[in-house]
């Protein structure tokens, strides 16, 4: 077959509900065929459209003159939507973050299984598999596929808690008919990929798996990819083999879930988590206080402002600061926090709460010489249409999930050319308690936070000019973990993640994630990364 007519084999599975994800890709590992995801397809076809492709030379899809890595890539990309999640298990993962790394305004997210930056160990990369183990494969396959195909099924699930039954799964599958040259050739390309690189420069969020008894990717390999690109999620399932979706499917599925849809926030809990702790944050916000006021810096004087909202004003520690840089406009602290808000009228004395709809009473409290305090949520605020010159908001953005719904809002109260500016958090954000976390269960702990594209991509299309971000991870340093943990109950940031664990977390459970935590002690005090954007933006 000519390759400038190849074409490979493409199922479609269309999403069972609204869709709210982009296109799900597909691509398998070595030795198999698109079949093998048939564990996880039903439950991510709950929330997105599937598409799973067969590498050339696998499957319905023909061999190739030539199973090179070019080739392959350019192939795969020709059967790519115009955007969507890349999801590859082993060759297939390894595939993929080729993909991403030369197409990536087609991949807006990568997700890996058992997949190593390289698959076969060096001397200046040892987490992979050893190379004389690769090499004794390889013979033995070019020597009897149908032996070395037997044997590799076992491997795929050796070692896994439901190897037994697995194996059995494995067997049933239909009898591989079409070997032909193109998968020694794939094993070869196996044998000679290395990633480093193009892991390494990722611009996409990633999530990658890593299966604990896994016999072809060494779970080390863990530590690895994360040393490559601490942007990228590594995650480890427990018990499971190199088989790891067949092993554990709903899991897999739910971290994958959880992983591509924005994250629940039930506002309410978010709310009477920061109204509870109205009495303690400010003992505790020493950072806060630190970049709110090196925001304060970059809004940019102007005449004529009438109305400055602060959103997001907590216990409006910087409500009266901005009244005393507009001296003759309406300042309006906003929180969803009705506990906050009562504790900033307290705190500041003549300052007033307006519990009532401020739509219709922007205009009869422009003479008010003190700030004013109102209970609101960012993504449906109280004020007119083009009511509201600038926009202050000091880490609060962070709470709202929907960045279109919550930019449009913000948009469309601001006057034209008002100015928004705000600092929010972004995914590298505690990244030290969220990597602990992760080598103790698969539960999420710590609050997702937007990626700086996405946040940048978003304000644009929502009709923002003139972005500017400038990002300065901040690490603050703790001498003991319960000083840390403390200071986030302190503050009211709890998490309340899609994905979070429900009940009381067994001893053995804390003692493990202690331990985790310590390996990022240094100069006698444990680090926790706070990764910081300030952004400003003005309305068209």
């Amino acid at each position: 077959m000519s390759e400038n007519n190849y074409s490979l084999a493409v199922q479609h599975y269309a999403c069972a509900q609204q869709i709210q994800s982009d296109d799900i890709v597909l691509l398998h590992g070595w030795g198999s065929s698109s079949q093998s995801w048939q564990p996880l397809i039903p439950a991510l076809q709950d929330f997105a459209n599937i598409i799973t492709i067969d590498l050339p030379g696998f499957g319905a899809s023909p061999e190739i003159s030539e199973f090179t890595a070019h080739a392959v890539v350019e192939l795969i990309a020709t059967q790519l939507p115009s955007k969507c999640v890349l999801v590859g298990w082993s060759l297939g993962g390894m595939l993929a973050v080729q993909i991403a790394a030369r197409y990536p305004h087609k991949i807006s997210r990568i997700i890996t299984l058992a997949a190593n930056a390289k698959f076969v160990a060096s001397r200046d990369y040892e987490t992979a598999m050893p190379l004389v183990v690769n090499r004794q494969f390889n013979k033995g396959f070019a020597a009897d596929p149908q032996a070395t195909l037997k044997l590799f099924a076992g491997l795929t699930v050796q070692g896994d808690i439901n190897e037994r039954a697995l194996l059995k799964q494995m067997r049933a599958l239909p009898a591989v008919e079409n070997i032909n040259a193109n998968w020694l050739q794939a094993l070869e390309l196996l044998a000679r990929s290395d990633n480093r690189e193009a892991f390494a420069n990722l611009r996409q969020p990633g999530l990658h798996f890593l299966a604990e008894k896994d016999t072809l990717v060494p779970i080390a390999a863990a530590q690895s990819l994360r040393a490559l690109n601490s942007q990228q999620k590594v995650q480890t399932i427990s018990g499971a083999s190199h088989a790891l979706h067949w092993s554990q499917p709903s899991l897999v599925a739910e971290q994958i879930k959880n992983f591509l849809l924005p994250p629940l926030l039930d506002k309410k809990q978010v709310a009477h988590s920061f109204s509870r702790a109205a009495a303690t944050y400010d003992s505790v916000a020493e950072l806060q206080r630190t970049v709110g006021d090196a925001l304060l810096k970059k809004i940019n004087p102007q005449q004529d402002v009438q109305v400055v909202v602060d959103l997001g004003c907590g216990t409006g520690h910087f409500t009266p600061q901005l009244q005393a840089q507009f001296p003759h406009a309406l300042i309006v602290g906003v929180d969803l926090a009705e506990g906050m808000l009562q504790f900033a009228q307290k705190k500041w004395g003549q300052s007033h709460l307006v519990a009532n709809d401020l739509e219709s009473n922007v205009n009869n409290l422009l003479n008010d010489s003190n700030p004013i305090f109102c209970c609101g949520d960012a993504e449906h605020l109280p004020f007119a249409n083009q009511s509201v010159d600038i926009i202050y908001s000091n880490f609060a953005l962070q709470w709202c999930a929907n960045l279109p719904r919550l930019f449009a809002e913000l948009q469309r109260v601001l006057k034209p050319n008002g100015e928004l500016i705000f600092t929010t958090l972004g995914p590298a954000t505690l990244h030290e308690l969220k990597s602990a976390w992760q080598q103790v269960d698969n539960h999420v702990h710590v609050n997702q936070f937007h990626e700086r594209d996405i946040l940048l991509d978003d304000l644009h299309q929502q009709g923002f000019s003139e972005i500017e971000l400038e990002h300065n991870p901040t690490v603050m340093a703790f001498e003991h973990l319960s000083d840390l943990t403390r200071s986030l109950k302190a503050l009211g940031a709890q998490n309340v993640n899609r994905g979070r664990a429900t009940g009381l977390t067994g001893r053995k459970t804390i003692q493990a994630f202690k331990q985790a935590y310590e390996n990022f002690r240094s100069n006698n005090l444990l680090p926790a990364t706070y990764d910081v954007f300030y952004i400003k933006a003005k309305r068209l």
